[in-house]
Formats: structure tokens, C-alpha cells, sequence
């Protein structure tokens, strides 16, 4: 019997799926470790990560025992009782993050509209900011998500145009720009919302000394520093967060992706007892963050990341990714950035989409962002000559 065809498959989803996504003609069936096989047999390696929700590669074998351990006994409880994983997640967690509470959620946008409300009731409650007064400082380029509070400050206009009446009490400064961050502070502020590197605008890395300004900055003027480590997070860029290049302690890291293993969407702000202390039951909450299976494959993924091989090998290997990178040809690419294994490729005449169809056709998957570059994050546990691999099909695709 003859199985599905990927054109039949994409037909029906043209068909039957809302068109919010343009995706590459190519239809997964399988996958394992870095590599991914469509319906019709043809392997890829995969460059992208699914945004680095899969740093640990597709069905990593520990990740994959932790979720049918738990399967085989229970999935959900709500948060209307404990069950055994929490109190451990939690824990082990925090101590991972250098902090000391956890408020558990699903995906990456419930962390952000979770830290967005922490921040305000924390201005309030202890910061003594007037009622309805508070501001939250974001940055030009950013990517924390889509819910119509977040993109009521994005300024991405494809993401944000026709979703108004949009949220007030954001302000948007520059990203990589300190003055005019230090301009925008004052009492209101409580909070300064972050991506120590943003992924969506093409792996922008800011210049050498700017978190520990903005930690200063934020310092100074009594707000919360909240960093979003949602893509840059748990070893994507050669540590475990994208903060520790510069030495910087953020007041809550915001955490998703890569916390799920690739198979559940598990979520995390991350604080002190100070600030999350400032919920009551009843103020916030979800049906799903924090349930047991989550809560397993979070526990797995905290343990892999406790003994550092995946931070020093996405350090290794993220050398000599940049390496090669920065040996393609001038005429062609604009600019290579990134840290650890995240890059961003810039191209100076090639459209990004054209380029990830043409590594697609060789069996490479990737990427493409804000029209000439495409976003490179391979799994952690690819293999060196793998990655060579990949990088030799993206030098022919470029000739």
C-alpha cells in the first residue's frame, strides 16, 4: 500500500490549516539525533533546532526514558494538588539558575506575560510605584512571543499590524544602544525585558559590555533585569545562559524550549523569593505548567546540563562553526553573527527563504528571518563531521 505523499500532505494542510506559517516544502515523518526523514524516506540534517527547543537533539534516548517512566505513572494533576515531581523541579532548577524560586508554565509567550506581571505587581507591592503607572522597557527587534500584550510592543510589523487596540505601559528603545536605555529609566520603570541575544532579528549579539550595563542600569534605578534565555538558554551559546558571557546575574531568567526536551512545551520564570513572593494563590496561575510529565523530562534536562558536557560542547563546536562561516565567501555573505552553536548568516544579495530552499534540496534544513539571513542552530549533540556536512552543502548553495 502506497503511504502519503509530502505534495498530498502539504495540499491538505493548505487545505485545512490557517496560513500563519510559510513552511519549507518538506514534510517530517521521523526523526532522531540530528538527523529528520520525510514521509517519502529522504534524511535531512536539521540546522534549526525547532528555535532550539531540541538542543539535545530529536528523541534524545535519557529524555525519552523520563517521559515513559512518568507516562507509566501520571500525566496531570493540576496544580489543585502536589505530585512528586514538582517540589524537585522546582529545586533543582532554581539551584541550576543561581536563584531560589520557580513559577512553572507551558510555553515561552506564558513565561513572558507571566514576568510582564510579576514585574508590575512587584513595582506596586514593593517598589511603591503608583497604581497603573508602571513601565517596562523593551528593545527594537525584539522576540518575546505573540500574544496581543506582547506584540503590542514588538516592532515587527508583520507580527504586529492589526491586532490593536494594543497594550499600554511598554517603552521601546534601541537594543545595543546604553544612553538611550539610561534615558528611558526612571522611578516608573519596573522591569527591563531582554534577550541577551535576540534570535528572531537574526542572532544580533550587542556589543561587548552591554548587559553588564544594563545590569548597572537597572541596578541603579530599582527595576528588574529579566532576561529572556527562551532560545539563548541551556547551552545553546556555550553556557548555560547567554548572561554568564558577561558575568551578569539577571533578577529572573525566563525559560522555555530546550526546558522541554522536545516533547513536552515546559516554560519557567525564575527568581528570588522576593519577587515571586509576591503571588497569593488565586493571582496567577495555569492547568498545565507544572505537571508531572513536564515536570520529569524538566528534571532530565536539568541533570543533563548539571555536568557541563553539552555547555562545553556547544562551546567547541560553536568555534569551528564560526569558523567555517566566517571563511565563506565576502561577495556573498554580508555578515556572520552569533555565539556557541547560533548564528545568524546574513546574505548580500540572496533572499534567506531562497537559500534555505536551496539547502533544503540538498538535505539540510534552516531557517530564514527578516529576508536576507537565515538562523543556524544545530542540536547540541551533532556530530563534527555532521556539521561539516552541512556547512560544505551551504558553501555549494551559495555559489
Amino acid at each position: 500500500m502506497v503511504g502519503p505523499t509530502s505534495t498530498g500532505l502539504r495540499a491538505l494542510s493548505d487545505a485545512h490549516s490557517a496560513h500563519n506559517y510559510h513552511p519549507l516544502p518538506v514534510v517530517i515523518a521521523e526523526a532522531e539525533g540530528a538527523w529528520a526523514t520525510d514521509v517519502e524516506g529522504r534524511r535531512y540534517l536539521d540546522l534549526l533546532a525547532a528555535y532550539s527547543a531540541i538542543n539535545f537533539g530529536h528523541r534524545h534516548p535519557r529524555l525519552i526514558a523520563a517521559a515513559q517512566r512518568q507516562l507509566g505513572r501520571v500525566t496531570l494533576v493540576s496544580r489543585a494538588f502536589d505530585h512528586d515531581q514538582f517540589g524537585p523541579f522546582c529545586a533543582e532548577l532554581a539551584a541550576l539558575a543561581g536563584m531560589e524560586m520557580v513559577l512553572p508554565m507551558n510555553t515561552g509567550a506564558e513565561a513572558v506575560e507571566t514576568a510582564i506581571k510579576t514585574a508590575r505587581k512587584w513595582g506596586y507591592e514593593v517598589k511603591g510605584v503608583p497604581a497603573d503607572q508602571a513601565v517596562i522597557v523593551a528593545f527594537e527587534g525584539n522576540f518575546h512571543g505573540r500574544t496581543t500584550t506582547i506584540v503590542s510592543f514588538s516592532t515587527d510589523e508583520q507580527a504586529r499590524a492589526s491586532y490593536g487596540p494594543y497594550t499600554p505601559g511598554f517603552r521601546v528603545v534601541p537594543y545595543g544602544d546604553l544612553s538611550a536605555l539610561a534615558a528611558a529609566m526612571n522611578q516608573r520603570v519596573t522591569g527591563v525585558l531582554i534577550e541577551p541575544i535576540q534570535g528572531e532579528a537574526g542572532v544580533i549579539v550587542p556589543p561587548p559590555g552591554y548587559l553588564a550595563g544594563v545590569r548597572e542600569l537597572c541596578t541603579s534605578h530599582g527595576a528588574l533585569m529579566i532576561a529572556d534565555e527562551i532560545q539563548s538558554g541551556l547551552g545553546r551559546t556555550g553556557t548555560t545562559f547567554a548572561c554568564q558571557h558577561e558575568g551578569v546575574q539577571p533578577d529572573m531568567y525566563l525559560l522555555g524550549k530546550a526546558l522541554g526536551g522536545g516533547i513536552m512545551p515546559v516554560s519557567a520564570v525564575v527568581s528570588s523569593r522576593e519577587i515571586l513572593g509576591v503571588f497569593r494563590p488565586g493571582q496567577h496561575g495555569s492547568t498545565f505548567g507544572g505537571n508531572p510529565l513536564a515536570c520529569a523530562i524538566g528534571r532530565e534536562v536539568i541533570a543533563m546540563l548539571s555536568t557541563g558536557e553539552f555547555q562545553e560542547r556547544s562551546a567547541i563546536l560553536g568555534a569551528h562553526l564560526h569558523e567555517r562561516l566566517s571563511a565563506l565567501p565576502r561577495h556573498a555573505v554580508r555578515e556572520v553573527r552569533g555565539r556557541g552553536l547560533w548564528a545568524g548568516v546574513e546574505f548580500a544579495s540572496l533572499s534567506g527563504r531562497e537559500v534555505c530552499e536551496r539547502l533544503a534540496a540538498r538535505g539540510v534544513l534552516a531557517k530564514d528571518t527578516h529576508g536576507t539571513t537565515i538562523r543556524l542552530a544545530p542540536p547540541l549533540i551533532i556530530a563534527e563531521h555532521d556539521l561539516d556536512w552541512a556547512l560544505d552543502q551551504l558553501e555549494e548553495a551559495i555559489r
